[in-house]
């Protein structure tokens, strides 16, 4: 006949028979191994399922870098710089009653360089009528240049007249 069988063999129920009455396992926290966890499925059913451990995240440990020279250059020539400006501006304030008479000064001598300018032919003119210009019949001297050249690069010839 039969063997005896170490399992026992079922047949199959059909999906609409409620299963008979199954226990759930219970599993402490402790008993579960890594890897595995708590997870809750789309349709809302908690189960047990391999999950991937989030990697720690690494902090980098970078070693203390030295100042670039540029910034220490910037970083010394900023307030120097704010410095001589400021320097700058008390030092006009203190100039700018010096400043102001100077340009009083300049203007005046601009002044005497044109009043000099217009004076000195004036003067020569009218000493020249004095003493014996074109005004009181005197002879004067005419000089006449003909100068004629051949071409752009050509050799100039040319005659002075004394009258």
């Amino acid at each position: 006949m039969h063997e005896p069988t170490a399992y026992e063999i079922t047949t199959p129920r059909p999906w609409t028979e409620p299963p008979a009455t199954a226990t759930r396992p219970v599993i402490l926290p402790a008993e579960i191994p890594p890897g595995i966890d708590w997870v809750t499925l789309p349709n809302g059913v908690r189960t047990l399922a391999y999950t991937h451990p989030a990697p720690a995240q690494q902090i980098p440990v970078t070693a203390a870098q030295s100042i670039p020279a540029w910034a220490k250059t910037t970083a010394l020539l900023a307030p120097t710089v704010g410095v001589g400006i400021g320097a700058a501006g008390i030092g006009l304030s203190y100039a700018a009653p010096g400043l102001i008479a100077m340009t009083h000064a300049l203007w005046s001598a601009a002044a005497l360089v044109v009043a000099t300018v217009i004076a000195v032919p004036v003067v020569i003119r009218t000493a020249r009528r004095a003493v014996g210009g074109t005004g009181t019949g005197g002879s004067t001297t005419h000089i006449t240049q003909n100068i004629t050249a051949t071409g752009l690069f050509g050799r100039a010839n040319g005659t002075i007249n004394h009258r």
